[in-house]
């Protein structure tokens, strides 16, 4: 029996798999739908700096000199060599155990779909950056959320991590300076997890992509732990080159030798021109660092100043990254108040989004200009006036 071309179906029954339709699209990129023309976008987390010129240089010439081929699939040895000895002021660190990967958001993926099997549980912290729950969810876990304290320095809640901890437990979560929070993690707060990961063999997966960007006080990293802690951090946010897609993982020997596998069977190799810019720039990031941090620093303080003025909104001067977290009195779920704020004019991200202690909060990023940010906090005012 012969079929003629009209009588075929106009495609293949193809279907998305179960684990993909059960998560939900982000809801820092739904927001973006709802953005009009001429809106001001306090959504998202992208530095509007100039990148280091060194970085530019160092990539335009790596490829006009033909580095634009396969490479090694844990990263150039000089770039390797080059980050261990940057971040060596947070402990010792040899090259062969840092790991160049495309994005930080990809060395998320690679250590969880590394280091999760089927029916583990991972703690998460809530709020928390909105990738860590699908990225268990697709290695096959189930994540649990633990609760950050709310008394404005957003700390994990160690009670409420005891509490969730099971024999299936095999790995928490940890993000300092936090996304969405902009809270910095204590060297108390560090001690006491990795007590916790000795006591119930628990790995710590720290995720440290924002860690040149604090403001007062110091950076407490993992860096120093590689015998209970995986670290991910990248270079979009230091150097404000997010489109590039550079990050890296900190591990272990073991550990590394099943990462570089993983990468192999995800992306074969990094970015050639990428990592010969990001190898270019790493020596000349102080004063660069510097600069930024003020810029900040300052964008911090406007956005915080101006939150605060408003009636039944509230801030604690965040110490990290560069996001403002703000609690707010007025009885409405944040969804439909970000929702609201879109119309008229203003993207941020609703506290939701980031977990079920989200709620109650909106998080604005001061990565753009005073100007958007006072234009912004304008919005914000007319809105939260109207719904008292």
């Amino acid at each position: 029996m012969t079929i003629s071309l009209t009588e075929m179906p106009l495609q293949c029954d193809m279907k998305s798999s179960k684990r993909i339709n059960e998560i939900p699209m982000s809801g820092i990129r739904k927001m973006f739908d709802l953005a009009g023309p001429g809106s001001i976008n306090l959504g998202l987390g992208e530095p509007d700096l100039a990148p280091p010129k060194e970085a530019v240089d160092g990539m335009c010439e790596a490829a006009r000199n033909g580095k634009n081929k396969y490479g090694p699939t844990a990263g150039i040895p000089e770039l390797r060599d080059a980050v261990a000895e940057y971040f060596s002021k947070y402990g010792e660190m040899r090259g062969q155990n840092i790991m160049i990967t495309p994005s930080g958001s990809t060395a998320l993926l690679e250590v969880t779909q590394s280091m999760i099997d089927p029916g583990d549980e991972v703690l998460i912290p809530s709020p928390g950056f909105v990738i860590y729950s699908p990225h268990v969810k697709l290695a096959g876990g189930t994540p649990v959320e633990y609760r950050l304290t709310d008394d404005g320095t957003f700390q994990p809640d160690m009670d409420d991590i005891r509490s969730k901890i099971t024999p299936k437990t095999t790995m928490i979560i940890v993000n300092t300076p936090s996304n969405p929070t902009g809270g910095v993690l204590t060297q108390g707060s560090k001690d006491e997890l990795i007590d916790l990961a000795w006591e119930h063999d628990i790995t710590i997966l720290s995720d440290e992509v924002y860690c040149e960007f604090i403001y007062e006080g110091n950076h407490v990293s993992f860096m120093d732990s590689p015998e209970c802690a995986v670290v991910v951090n990248g270079f979009s946010k230091m150097m404000a080159v997010t489109g590039w897609r550079m990050g890296f993982v900190f591990a272990n020997d073991d550990m590394m030798e099943s990462l570089i596998k993983m990468q192999y069977h995800v992306c074969a190799s990094p970015n050639m021109p990428a990592m010969y810019g990001i190898l270019n720039a790493l020596p000349h990031m102080g004063p660069y660092l510097d600069n930024a941090r003020k810029v900040f620093k300052g964008r911090r303080d406007l956005i915080c100043r101006r939150i605060n003025e408003i009636e039944g909104m509230h801030i604690e001067p965040p110490k990290g990254a560069f996001y403002a977290f703000p609690s707010y009195s007025q009885d409405i779920p944040s969804q439909d108040l970000a929702n609201e704020l879109a119309r008229a004019g203003l993207i941020c991200t609703p506290g939701s989004a980031f977990g079920t202690y989200g709620e109650g909060h909106l998080r604005f990023s001061y990565a753009a200009d005073e100007e958007k940010i006072g234009r912004g906090m304008d919005i914000l005012s007319d809105v939260m006036t109207r719904k008292k």
